[in-house]
Protein backbone atom coordinates (compact mmCIF):
# COMPACT_ATOMS: atom_id res chain seq x y z
CA UNK A 1 0.00 0.00 0.00
CA UNK A 2 2.58 2.72 0.58
CA UNK A 3 5.03 0.93 -2.72
CA UNK A 4 4.99 4.33 -5.10
CA UNK A 5 6.22 2.30 -7.90
CA UNK A 6 2.20 0.56 -8.43
CA UNK A 7 -0.92 2.68 -8.85
CA UNK A 8 -3.15 3.06 -5.78
CA UNK A 9 -5.47 0.69 -7.31
CA UNK A 10 -2.77 -1.86 -7.49
CA UNK A 11 -2.24 -1.19 -3.97
CA UNK A 12 -5.83 -1.66 -2.39
CA UNK A 13 -5.86 -4.91 -4.25
CA UNK A 14 -3.01 -6.16 -3.27
CA UNK A 15 -3.95 -4.91 0.98
CA UNK A 16 -7.91 -6.38 0.31
CA UNK A 17 -6.26 -9.52 -1.21
CA UNK A 18 -3.82 -10.07 2.11
CA UNK A 19 -7.29 -9.25 4.60
CA UNK A 20 -9.30 -11.73 3.07
CA UNK A 21 -8.39 -14.83 4.39
CA UNK A 22 -8.91 -13.33 7.63
CA UNK A 23 -11.76 -13.90 9.75
CA UNK A 24 -14.53 -11.23 8.89
CA UNK A 25 -12.93 -9.71 6.20
CA UNK A 26 -14.50 -12.61 3.21
CA UNK A 27 -16.91 -10.43 2.09
CA UNK A 28 -18.10 -7.08 1.90
CA UNK A 29 -14.91 -4.01 1.74
CA UNK A 30 -16.04 -1.75 4.42
CA UNK A 31 -14.30 -2.70 7.02
CA UNK A 32 -11.24 -3.66 4.99
CA UNK A 33 -11.20 -0.74 3.64
CA UNK A 34 -11.04 0.98 6.96
CA UNK A 35 -8.24 -1.25 8.09
CA UNK A 36 -6.54 -0.45 4.97
CA UNK A 37 -7.01 3.59 5.15
CA UNK A 38 -5.94 3.01 8.99
CA UNK A 39 -2.61 1.85 7.69
CA UNK A 40 -2.19 3.90 4.29
CA UNK A 41 -4.14 7.01 5.28
CA UNK A 42 -2.64 8.97 2.61
CA UNK A 43 -3.07 6.64 -0.60
CA UNK A 44 -6.26 4.33 0.50
CA UNK A 45 -10.03 5.70 1.33
CA UNK A 46 -13.00 4.23 3.25
CA UNK A 47 -15.40 2.08 0.95
CA UNK A 48 -19.24 2.02 2.17
CA UNK A 49 -22.44 1.96 1.32
CA UNK A 50 -22.97 5.96 1.47
CA UNK A 51 -19.81 6.47 -0.70
CA UNK A 52 -21.23 3.58 -3.38
CA UNK A 53 -24.53 5.61 -2.98
CA UNK A 54 -22.89 8.68 -3.56
CA UNK A 55 -20.83 7.51 -6.84
CA UNK A 56 -24.81 6.13 -7.92
CA UNK A 57 -26.17 9.49 -7.51
CA UNK A 58 -22.94 11.02 -9.34
CA UNK A 59 -24.27 8.36 -12.25
CA UNK A 60 -21.09 6.19 -11.69
CA UNK A 61 -21.65 2.67 -11.43
CA UNK A 62 -19.64 0.13 -9.28
CA UNK A 63 -20.76 -3.25 -9.23
CA UNK A 64 -20.31 -5.93 -6.19
CA UNK A 65 -18.51 -7.82 -8.47
CA UNK A 66 -15.20 -8.99 -6.72
CA UNK A 67 -12.42 -6.62 -6.91
CA UNK A 68 -14.83 -3.42 -6.00
CA UNK A 69 -12.13 -1.79 -3.68
CA UNK A 70 -9.65 -1.54 -6.31
CA UNK A 71 -12.24 -0.38 -8.74
CA UNK A 72 -13.52 2.19 -6.23
CA UNK A 73 -10.36 3.29 -5.53
CA UNK A 74 -9.53 3.85 -9.38
CA UNK A 75 -12.65 5.73 -9.42
CA UNK A 76 -11.18 8.25 -7.13
CA UNK A 77 -7.90 8.37 -9.10
CA UNK A 78 -10.20 9.52 -12.01
CA UNK A 79 -12.45 11.83 -10.49
CA UNK A 80 -9.85 13.86 -8.66
CA UNK A 81 -7.50 15.40 -11.03
CA UNK A 82 -10.91 16.87 -12.84
CA UNK A 83 -12.84 18.08 -9.40
CA UNK A 84 -12.57 22.05 -9.22
CA UNK A 85 -10.28 23.51 -6.82
CA UNK A 86 -9.69 22.91 -3.75
CA UNK A 87 -11.19 19.20 -4.10
CA UNK A 88 -8.38 18.53 -7.22
CA UNK A 89 -5.53 18.51 -4.43
CA UNK A 90 -7.55 16.37 -1.87
CA UNK A 91 -6.84 12.86 -0.95
CA UNK A 92 -8.47 10.06 -1.56
CA UNK A 93 -9.22 9.41 2.49
CA UNK A 94 -10.97 13.16 1.91
CA UNK A 95 -12.79 12.55 -1.38
CA UNK A 96 -14.38 9.42 0.95
CA UNK A 97 -15.27 11.84 3.04
CA UNK A 98 -16.98 14.43 0.98
CA UNK A 99 -19.18 11.22 -1.13
CA UNK A 100 -20.29 10.11 2.73
CA UNK A 101 -21.26 13.76 2.92
CA UNK A 102 -23.07 13.96 -0.56
CA UNK A 103 -26.55 14.17 -0.18
CA UNK A 104 -28.34 11.01 -1.81
CA UNK A 105 -30.91 12.58 -2.70
CA UNK A 106 -32.50 15.75 -4.51
CA UNK A 107 -36.06 15.14 -4.15
CA UNK A 108 -37.73 17.80 -1.79
CA UNK A 109 -40.06 15.91 0.89
CA UNK A 110 -43.68 15.46 -0.03
CA UNK A 111 -45.84 18.87 0.80
CA UNK A 112 -43.43 21.32 0.90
Amino acid sequence: MRDASVSRSEAARAGRTALSGLAGFTSGDALASAVLTTAAPHPMAVYDRRAHAALRSLGIALTHSPGRYDRYIAVIDRLLPHAPDPARTWTPREMDTALYCLPLTSRTPAGT
